[in-house]
């Protein structure tokens, strides 16, 4: 008997760079980065939700100590909170001339017409915006804020 014919050995690989091996470090670099990104969001989440928790706590019971020591004739005392409210400034600009208005109204009415409505709610609203629109374009004088 004759033994079957042996299949052609397969071809040798071909020397082609293995692109995942030599870019290896730069995907190290980007994974531990996002994770540490990402560590630190979760962290400072937290350190803000346990601050506040504990600041209620503390409210709650300086209001259950204060109530518990209080008499009627006497009235309560109203605390401050602890962080004061952030102080915006304002800043004066100059007012918008006449003209640049009524071309942004004009403007604002030309993309109010371009909006097709899904609802007859929405319709309803846009026409009563592009009615106003038209009475600030047609008035004589603009009010100003």
């Amino acid at each position: 008997m004759e033994a079957p014919p042996t299949p052609p050995p397969p071809p040798p690989p071909q020397d082609l760079p293995n692109i995942p091996k030599s870019r290896r470090p730069i995907w190290r670099i980007l994974l531990l980065g996002s994770f540490a990104v990402g560590a630190a969001y979760v962290y400072t989440t937290t350190l803000k939700n346990n601050q506040t928790v504990q600041v209620s706590q503390t409210e709650k019971e300086i209001q259950a100590s204060s109530s518990n020591n209080t008499t009627a004739a006497t009235p309560s005392v109203v605390e401050e909170p602890l962080v004061p409210p952030p102080l915006v400034e304002t800043v004066k600009r100059e007012p918008i001339p006449e003209s640049q208005q009524r071309e942004l109204f004009k403007w604002m009415l030309e993309e109010k017409r371009k909006i097709k409505p899904k609802s007859p709610q929405e319709k309803k609203q846009i026409d009563e915006e592009k009615a106003i629109l038209k009475q600030f374009i047609r008035a004589k004088t603009i009010p100003s804020l």
